[in-house]
Protein backbone atom coordinates (compact mmCIF):
# COMPACT_ATOMS: atom_id res chain seq x y z
CA UNK A 1 0.00 0.00 0.00
CA UNK A 2 1.06 3.63 -0.99
CA UNK A 3 -0.25 6.39 0.88
CA UNK A 4 -0.21 10.18 -0.99
CA UNK A 5 -1.63 13.09 0.13
CA UNK A 6 -2.17 16.83 -1.33
CA UNK A 7 -4.01 19.91 -0.71
CA UNK A 8 -6.12 21.79 -3.98
CA UNK A 9 -5.46 25.41 -4.40
CA UNK A 10 -8.96 25.81 -2.33
CA UNK A 11 -7.95 24.10 0.26
CA UNK A 12 -9.54 20.88 -0.46
CA UNK A 13 -7.10 18.12 1.45
CA UNK A 14 -6.83 14.66 -0.82
CA UNK A 15 -5.42 11.74 0.51
CA UNK A 16 -4.87 7.95 -1.01
CA UNK A 17 -4.09 4.72 0.18
CA UNK A 18 -3.89 2.57 -3.32
CA UNK A 19 -2.90 -0.83 -3.85
CA UNK A 20 -3.16 -2.91 -6.90
CA UNK A 21 -4.01 -6.17 -4.52
CA UNK A 22 -7.72 -5.49 -4.82
CA UNK A 23 -10.48 -5.44 -7.16
CA UNK A 24 -12.67 -2.36 -5.89
CA UNK A 25 -11.89 1.34 -4.80
CA UNK A 26 -13.48 3.50 -2.07
CA UNK A 27 -13.72 7.12 -2.50
CA UNK A 28 -15.55 9.33 -0.03
CA UNK A 29 -15.57 13.42 0.84
CA UNK A 30 -15.33 13.57 5.03
CA UNK A 31 -17.11 17.28 6.19
CA UNK A 32 -15.57 18.12 8.98
CA UNK A 33 -19.10 19.50 10.49
CA UNK A 34 -21.52 17.83 12.44
CA UNK A 35 -24.46 18.53 14.86
CA UNK A 36 -21.11 20.00 17.74
CA UNK A 37 -20.76 22.90 14.98
CA UNK A 38 -24.80 23.61 14.84
CA UNK A 39 -26.43 26.28 17.01
CA UNK A 40 -29.90 25.48 19.11
CA UNK A 41 -31.80 27.73 15.89
CA UNK A 42 -30.46 25.38 13.17
CA UNK A 43 -30.22 22.40 15.27
CA UNK A 44 -30.47 19.20 13.34
CA UNK A 45 -29.55 21.36 10.28
CA UNK A 46 -25.93 19.17 9.09
CA UNK A 47 -28.31 15.87 9.14
CA UNK A 48 -31.30 17.58 6.98
CA UNK A 49 -28.20 18.39 4.10
CA UNK A 50 -27.00 15.04 4.33
CA UNK A 51 -30.45 14.30 2.89
CA UNK A 52 -30.87 17.21 0.50
CA UNK A 53 -27.81 16.28 -0.96
CA UNK A 54 -29.17 13.14 -2.67
CA UNK A 55 -31.98 15.70 -3.99
CA UNK A 56 -29.35 16.30 -7.13
CA UNK A 57 -27.97 19.74 -8.12
CA UNK A 58 -28.62 21.66 -11.38
CA UNK A 59 -26.75 18.95 -13.49
CA UNK A 60 -28.19 15.67 -11.34
CA UNK A 61 -31.85 15.09 -10.28
CA UNK A 62 -32.90 13.24 -7.75
CA UNK A 63 -33.79 10.07 -10.14
CA UNK A 64 -30.25 10.70 -11.90
CA UNK A 65 -28.30 10.32 -8.44
CA UNK A 66 -30.24 7.23 -7.51
CA UNK A 67 -30.27 5.61 -11.09
CA UNK A 68 -26.41 6.11 -11.93
CA UNK A 69 -25.10 4.54 -8.76
CA UNK A 70 -27.06 1.69 -9.54
CA UNK A 71 -25.54 1.77 -13.57
CA UNK A 72 -21.78 1.84 -11.90
CA UNK A 73 -23.27 -0.65 -9.04
CA UNK A 74 -21.76 1.19 -6.48
CA UNK A 75 -22.46 0.47 -2.65
CA UNK A 76 -23.29 4.32 -1.33
CA UNK A 77 -24.07 5.40 1.47
CA UNK A 78 -23.96 8.73 3.60
CA UNK A 79 -23.89 9.42 7.60
CA UNK A 80 -24.34 12.20 9.95
CA UNK A 81 -22.28 12.40 13.36
CA UNK A 82 -21.33 14.88 16.59
CA UNK A 83 -18.47 15.71 13.84
CA UNK A 84 -19.14 14.77 10.80
CA UNK A 85 -20.83 13.81 7.79
CA UNK A 86 -19.34 11.32 5.12
CA UNK A 87 -20.68 10.23 1.36
CA UNK A 88 -19.02 7.59 -0.26
CA UNK A 89 -18.94 4.87 -2.32
CA UNK A 90 -17.58 1.70 -3.08
CA UNK A 91 -16.92 0.70 -7.58
CA UNK A 92 -14.79 -0.96 -9.42
CA UNK A 93 -12.05 1.02 -10.60
CA UNK A 94 -13.46 1.58 -14.00
CA UNK A 95 -16.40 3.95 -12.69
CA UNK A 96 -14.43 5.84 -10.08
CA UNK A 97 -14.41 8.74 -12.08
CA UNK A 98 -18.16 8.85 -12.71
CA UNK A 99 -18.74 7.87 -8.97
CA UNK A 100 -16.43 10.78 -7.96
CA UNK A 101 -17.95 12.97 -10.28
CA UNK A 102 -21.65 12.19 -8.72
CA UNK A 103 -20.06 12.25 -4.76
CA UNK A 104 -19.00 16.05 -5.75
CA UNK A 105 -22.58 17.27 -6.92
CA UNK A 106 -23.65 15.76 -3.54
CA UNK A 107 -21.83 18.58 -1.92
CA UNK A 108 -23.02 21.06 -3.68
CA UNK A 109 -26.88 20.33 -3.92
CA UNK A 110 -29.27 22.86 -5.09
CA UNK A 111 -31.30 22.92 -2.10
CA UNK A 112 -34.53 23.79 -3.63
CA UNK A 113 -37.94 24.67 -2.23
CA UNK A 114 -39.96 21.82 -3.23
CA UNK A 115 -37.36 19.96 -2.37
CA UNK A 116 -36.73 21.12 1.07
CA UNK A 117 -40.64 21.00 2.18
CA UNK A 118 -40.94 17.39 0.79
CA UNK A 119 -37.86 16.30 2.76
CA UNK A 120 -38.68 18.18 6.12
CA UNK A 121 -41.26 16.15 6.17
CA UNK A 122 -39.43 13.00 5.92
CA UNK A 123 -36.92 14.31 8.59
CA UNK A 124 -39.61 14.55 11.10
CA UNK A 125 -41.20 10.92 10.47
CA UNK A 126 -37.49 9.95 10.75
CA UNK A 127 -37.48 11.72 14.44
CA UNK A 128 -40.83 10.11 15.36
CA UNK A 129 -39.62 6.45 14.30
CA UNK A 130 -36.16 6.89 16.24
CA UNK A 131 -38.53 8.09 19.52
CA UNK A 132 -40.12 4.43 19.11
CA UNK A 133 -36.86 3.18 19.80
CA UNK A 134 -36.04 2.77 23.55
CA UNK A 135 -31.80 2.92 23.17
CA UNK A 136 -32.12 5.91 20.86
CA UNK A 137 -34.22 8.15 23.24
CA UNK A 138 -32.04 6.65 26.21
CA UNK A 139 -28.93 7.71 23.78
CA UNK A 140 -30.11 11.16 22.97
CA UNK A 141 -31.18 11.82 26.86
CA UNK A 142 -27.49 10.77 27.75
CA UNK A 143 -25.78 13.25 25.23
CA UNK A 144 -27.44 15.37 26.67
CA UNK A 145 -27.03 15.29 30.31
CA UNK A 146 -23.81 14.02 30.06
CA UNK A 147 -22.78 17.01 27.74
CA UNK A 148 -24.88 19.40 29.18
CA UNK A 149 -23.92 22.96 27.66
CA UNK A 150 -21.45 21.59 25.44
CA UNK A 151 -21.56 21.43 21.65
CA UNK A 152 -21.50 17.43 22.41
CA UNK A 153 -24.67 17.44 24.06
CA UNK A 154 -26.47 18.90 20.76
CA UNK A 155 -28.82 16.42 19.13
CA UNK A 156 -27.62 14.57 15.47
CA UNK A 157 -31.58 14.42 14.46
CA UNK A 158 -32.78 17.74 15.84
CA UNK A 159 -35.84 17.84 17.49
CA UNK A 160 -39.79 17.90 16.25
CA UNK A 161 -39.48 21.71 16.96
CA UNK A 162 -35.86 22.81 15.61
CA UNK A 163 -36.64 20.95 12.26
CA UNK A 164 -40.09 22.19 11.91
CA UNK A 165 -39.10 26.12 12.46
CA UNK A 166 -36.09 25.40 9.82
CA UNK A 167 -36.02 27.39 6.66
CA UNK A 168 -33.93 26.48 3.58
CA UNK A 169 -32.56 30.00 4.40
CA UNK A 170 -30.99 29.34 7.47
CA UNK A 171 -29.92 25.93 5.54
CA UNK A 172 -28.25 27.58 2.23
CA UNK A 173 -26.67 29.76 5.19
CA UNK A 174 -25.29 26.60 7.07
CA UNK A 175 -23.73 24.89 4.31
CA UNK A 176 -22.20 28.25 2.66
CA UNK A 177 -20.45 28.58 5.75
CA UNK A 178 -19.55 25.01 6.34
CA UNK A 179 -19.18 23.11 2.82
CA UNK A 180 -16.22 24.98 2.52
CA UNK A 181 -13.19 23.39 0.58
CA UNK A 182 -11.09 23.32 3.27
CA UNK A 183 -13.44 21.92 5.15
CA UNK A 184 -13.86 19.20 3.06
CA UNK A 185 -11.21 15.80 2.92
CA UNK A 186 -11.63 13.82 -0.57
CA UNK A 187 -10.29 10.11 0.36
CA UNK A 188 -9.67 7.39 -1.96
CA UNK A 189 -8.30 3.79 -0.79
CA UNK A 190 -7.83 0.76 -2.93
CA UNK A 191 -7.03 0.20 -6.80
CA UNK A 192 -6.16 3.25 -8.62
CA UNK A 193 -3.49 5.60 -9.51
CA UNK A 194 -2.71 8.41 -7.68
CA UNK A 195 -2.64 10.86 -10.86
CA UNK A 196 -5.86 9.76 -11.46
CA UNK A 197 -6.99 10.78 -7.99
CA UNK A 198 -5.59 14.08 -8.35
CA UNK A 199 -7.02 14.78 -11.73
CA UNK A 200 -10.37 13.69 -10.38
CA UNK A 201 -9.86 16.27 -7.03
CA UNK A 202 -8.96 18.93 -9.74
CA UNK A 203 -11.77 18.50 -12.55
CA UNK A 204 -14.89 18.19 -9.59
CA UNK A 205 -13.43 19.92 -7.21
CA UNK A 206 -11.41 23.20 -8.20
CA UNK A 207 -13.86 25.55 -8.58
CA UNK A 208 -15.62 24.70 -4.74
CA UNK A 209 -14.84 28.56 -2.78
CA UNK A 210 -11.93 28.40 -0.34
CA UNK A 211 -12.19 28.74 2.93
CA UNK A 212 -12.54 26.82 6.78
CA UNK A 213 -14.54 27.86 9.16
CA UNK A 214 -12.93 26.15 12.34
CA UNK A 215 -13.88 24.42 14.92
CA UNK A 216 -13.68 25.64 18.85
CA UNK A 217 -12.85 22.49 21.09
CA UNK A 218 -13.52 23.14 24.63
CA UNK A 219 -12.75 21.29 27.84
CA UNK A 220 -15.98 19.66 29.67
CA UNK A 221 -17.17 18.40 33.11
CA UNK A 222 -19.39 15.78 32.82
CA UNK A 223 -22.39 16.22 34.79
CA UNK A 224 -23.54 13.39 36.84
CA UNK A 225 -27.12 12.32 37.82
CA UNK A 226 -29.59 9.38 37.16
CA UNK A 227 -32.64 9.90 34.86
CA UNK A 228 -35.53 7.89 34.69
CA UNK A 229 -37.62 7.68 31.72
CA UNK A 230 -40.85 5.35 31.88
CA UNK A 231 -42.41 4.07 29.14
CA UNK A 232 -44.73 1.56 30.19
CA UNK A 233 -45.28 0.09 26.36
CA UNK A 234 -41.49 -0.71 26.78
CA UNK A 235 -41.68 -4.52 28.24
CA UNK A 236 -37.62 -4.34 29.33
CA UNK A 237 -35.78 -1.91 31.17
CA UNK A 238 -33.25 0.07 29.35
CA UNK A 239 -30.43 1.52 30.68
CA UNK A 240 -27.15 2.99 29.73
CA UNK A 241 -24.15 5.13 31.56
CA UNK A 242 -21.70 7.36 30.20
CA UNK A 243 -17.88 7.89 31.44
CA UNK A 244 -15.41 10.07 30.68
CA UNK A 245 -12.49 8.68 28.31
CA UNK A 246 -9.71 9.74 26.71
CA UNK A 247 -10.34 12.29 23.70
CA UNK A 248 -9.20 11.81 19.68
CA UNK A 249 -5.62 12.78 20.35
CA UNK A 250 -5.09 10.93 24.18
CA UNK A 251 -1.68 9.04 24.42
CA UNK A 252 -4.26 6.14 26.15
CA UNK A 253 -6.35 6.10 23.42
CA UNK A 254 -5.69 2.25 22.58
CA UNK A 255 -5.82 1.38 25.76
CA UNK A 256 -9.24 2.93 26.06
CA UNK A 257 -10.50 0.57 23.37
CA UNK A 258 -8.72 -2.43 24.64
CA UNK A 259 -10.19 -1.93 28.22
CA UNK A 260 -13.81 -1.65 26.41
CA UNK A 261 -13.16 -4.80 24.42
CA UNK A 262 -12.00 -6.69 28.02
CA UNK A 263 -15.21 -5.23 29.77
CA UNK A 264 -17.82 -5.19 27.62
CA UNK A 265 -17.03 -6.96 24.40
CA UNK A 266 -20.50 -9.03 23.17
CA UNK A 267 -18.79 -11.80 24.07
CA UNK A 268 -16.00 -12.88 26.35
CA UNK A 269 -16.04 -10.01 28.22
CA UNK A 270 -16.36 -9.76 32.08
CA UNK A 271 -19.73 -8.18 31.72
CA UNK A 272 -21.14 -11.17 29.45
CA UNK A 273 -19.73 -13.53 32.19
CA UNK A 274 -21.41 -11.41 34.91
CA UNK A 275 -24.62 -10.13 33.42
CA UNK A 276 -25.37 -12.19 29.80
CA UNK A 277 -24.07 -15.62 30.20
CA UNK A 278 -25.93 -15.80 33.63
CA UNK A 279 -29.22 -14.51 31.98
CA UNK A 280 -29.50 -11.53 34.15
CA UNK A 281 -30.02 -9.27 30.87
CA UNK A 282 -30.14 -9.97 27.21
CA UNK A 283 -27.02 -8.17 26.33
CA UNK A 284 -24.22 -5.73 27.91
CA UNK A 285 -21.67 -4.23 26.40
CA UNK A 286 -19.25 -0.96 26.82
CA UNK A 287 -17.80 1.09 24.03
CA UNK A 288 -15.22 3.51 24.02
CA UNK A 289 -16.32 6.60 21.93
CA UNK A 290 -13.66 9.37 20.69
CA UNK A 291 -14.12 12.94 20.04
CA UNK A 292 -12.64 15.97 19.21
CA UNK A 293 -11.78 17.06 23.43
CA UNK A 294 -13.53 14.73 25.09
CA UNK A 295 -14.06 10.99 24.97
CA UNK A 296 -17.17 8.72 26.92
CA UNK A 297 -17.12 4.88 27.89
CA UNK A 298 -20.76 3.97 27.01
CA UNK A 299 -21.98 1.36 28.90
CA UNK A 300 -25.52 -0.56 27.85
CA UNK A 301 -27.84 -3.44 29.18
CA UNK A 302 -31.73 -4.52 29.21
CA UNK A 303 -32.99 -7.02 31.01
CA UNK A 304 -36.24 -7.59 33.38
CA UNK A 305 -37.97 -4.35 34.67
CA UNK A 306 -37.50 -6.28 38.10
CA UNK A 307 -34.07 -6.93 37.95
CA UNK A 308 -33.15 -3.55 37.43
CA UNK A 309 -31.59 -2.22 40.68
CA UNK A 310 -30.07 -5.68 40.98
CA UNK A 311 -28.22 -5.75 37.51
CA UNK A 312 -27.22 -1.97 38.06
CA UNK A 313 -25.30 -3.71 41.12
CA UNK A 314 -23.47 -6.14 39.36
CA UNK A 315 -22.55 -3.82 36.89
CA UNK A 316 -21.27 -1.60 39.56
CA UNK A 317 -19.05 -4.53 41.11
CA UNK A 318 -17.38 -5.13 37.95
CA UNK A 319 -16.53 -1.54 37.62
CA UNK A 320 -15.12 -1.58 41.25
CA UNK A 321 -13.18 -4.51 40.62
CA UNK A 322 -11.09 -3.41 37.55
CA UNK A 323 -10.71 -0.21 38.95
CA UNK A 324 -9.13 -1.59 41.93
CA UNK A 325 -7.22 -4.44 40.25
CA UNK A 326 -6.86 -3.11 36.92
CA UNK A 327 -6.78 -6.63 33.96
CA UNK A 328 -4.85 -9.59 33.27
CA UNK A 329 -2.01 -10.47 31.14
CA UNK A 330 -4.18 -12.92 29.56
CA UNK A 331 -7.30 -10.58 29.49
CA UNK A 332 -5.17 -8.21 27.42
CA UNK A 333 -3.64 -10.92 25.32
CA UNK A 334 -7.47 -11.62 23.95
CA UNK A 335 -8.51 -8.19 23.41
CA UNK A 336 -5.45 -7.96 21.76
CA UNK A 337 -6.48 -10.42 19.37
CA UNK A 338 -9.77 -9.73 18.50
CA UNK A 339 -9.01 -5.43 17.78
CA UNK A 340 -6.37 -6.86 15.97
CA UNK A 341 -7.85 -9.40 14.03
CA UNK A 342 -10.88 -6.40 13.34
CA UNK A 343 -8.01 -4.07 12.30
CA UNK A 344 -6.87 -6.43 9.75
CA UNK A 345 -10.33 -7.73 8.67
CA UNK A 346 -11.56 -4.48 8.07
CA UNK A 347 -8.61 -3.49 5.59
CA UNK A 348 -9.44 -5.88 3.47
CA UNK A 349 -11.75 -4.02 2.23
CA UNK A 350 -11.34 -0.45 0.63
CA UNK A 351 -14.23 0.44 2.17
CA UNK A 352 -12.59 -0.21 5.82
CA UNK A 353 -9.70 1.55 4.85
CA UNK A 354 -11.17 4.72 3.18
CA UNK A 355 -13.02 5.09 6.85
CA UNK A 356 -10.22 4.81 8.82
CA UNK A 357 -8.04 7.18 6.56
CA UNK A 358 -10.34 9.74 6.91
CA UNK A 359 -11.48 9.93 10.53
CA UNK A 360 -7.35 9.39 11.17
CA UNK A 361 -7.12 12.74 8.85
CA UNK A 362 -10.14 14.70 10.82
CA UNK A 363 -9.39 13.82 14.12
CA UNK A 364 -5.52 13.32 14.56
CA UNK A 365 -4.29 14.77 10.84
CA UNK A 366 -2.35 12.07 9.98
CA UNK A 367 -2.05 8.67 8.05
CA UNK A 368 -1.63 6.02 10.13
CA UNK A 369 -1.11 2.09 8.21
CA UNK A 370 -2.48 -0.96 9.29
CA UNK A 371 0.63 -2.40 10.36
CA UNK A 372 1.05 1.00 12.53
CA UNK A 373 -2.53 0.26 13.78
CA UNK A 374 -1.62 -3.18 15.20
CA UNK A 375 1.24 -2.12 16.52
CA UNK A 376 -0.35 0.52 18.34
CA UNK A 377 -2.29 -1.73 19.66
CA UNK A 378 0.15 -4.94 20.71
CA UNK A 379 1.96 -2.08 22.84
CA UNK A 380 -0.51 -1.35 25.06
CA UNK A 381 0.30 -3.19 28.48
CA UNK A 382 -1.63 -3.59 31.52
CA UNK A 383 0.20 -0.85 33.28
CA UNK A 384 -0.98 1.67 30.94
CA UNK A 385 -4.44 0.08 31.49
CA UNK A 386 -3.69 0.79 34.75
CA UNK A 387 -2.88 4.22 34.12
CA UNK A 388 -6.14 5.02 32.30
CA UNK A 389 -8.36 3.45 35.17
CA UNK A 390 -6.63 6.44 37.40
CA UNK A 391 -7.55 8.74 35.44
CA UNK A 392 -10.68 7.33 33.84
CA UNK A 393 -12.22 5.45 36.29
CA UNK A 394 -15.61 3.24 35.40
CA UNK A 395 -17.98 5.25 37.71
CA UNK A 396 -21.10 4.72 36.20
CA UNK A 397 -21.03 9.31 36.30
CA UNK A 398 -24.82 9.67 34.14
CA UNK A 399 -26.83 7.23 33.80
CA UNK A 400 -30.40 6.62 31.88
CA UNK A 401 -32.97 4.10 31.98
CA UNK A 402 -36.03 3.69 30.09
CA UNK A 403 -38.71 1.09 30.55
CA UNK A 404 -41.73 0.49 32.22
CA UNK A 405 -40.64 1.06 35.99
CA UNK A 406 -41.94 4.44 37.62
CA UNK A 407 -38.95 4.33 40.08
CA UNK A 408 -35.60 3.13 40.06
CA UNK A 409 -33.87 2.49 43.57
CA UNK A 410 -30.36 4.00 43.07
CA UNK A 411 -27.31 3.28 45.45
Amino acid sequence: MQFHEARLNNGLQVIAELTKSVYSVGVGFFVKTGSRDETDAVSGVSHFLEHMAFKGNDRFSADDVNRIFDEVGAKYNAATAEELTMYYAAVLPEYLDRTTELLAALIRPALRQDDFDMEKNVILEEIGMYDDQPMFVAYEKMMQAHFEGHPLGRSVLGTKESVSALTSEQMRGYHHDHYLAGNVILAVAGNCEWSEVLELANKYCADWPAGEPGRTVTGHQPHRGTYLIQRETTQQQHVMHQDPAPDAVHPLRAAAELLSVIVGDDSGSRLYWELVDPGYVEGAELTYQEYHGAGVFRTFFNGQPDETEPNLGRVRKVYEKINREGVTEQELAQAKSKVCSRVVLSSERPMGRLESLGNNWIYRNRYQSVAEDLAQIRAVTTAQIRELLAAFPLAQTTTVTIGPKATVAWK
